[in-house]
């Protein structure tokens, strides 16, 4: 039988650290304060509510698919180097 959670670390190894993590959850929600404030409206606000989403979603999973794209890791976990 096909273990997945083997499976998912696999592609889903965290890549965002605790300071990006913050970061991330702080401009979500200013992003979706500009939108709550109507300052930021129509189509715009929309991208902007949408932005906050994935921001938040990523922060929570700790994983970002942009980051894994590009090679990218703001986590503190490392990997052990293959010499001593």
């Amino acid at each position: 039988m096909h273990d997945c959670k083997h499976s998912n670390q696999k592609y889903m190894k965290k890549n965002i650290g605790s300071t990006d993590r913050i970061i991330r959850l702080v401009l979500a929600g200013v992003l979706a304060l500009l939108w709550f404030q109507n300052i930021v409206t129509g189509t715009l606000g929309i991208i902007a509510v949408v932005l906050a989403a994935v921001l938040v979603l990523t922060s929570f999973i700790s994983f970002c698919p942009l980051y894994k794209l590009f090679g990218i890791s703001s986590s503190s976990i490392t990997k052990p180097n293959a010499q001593p």
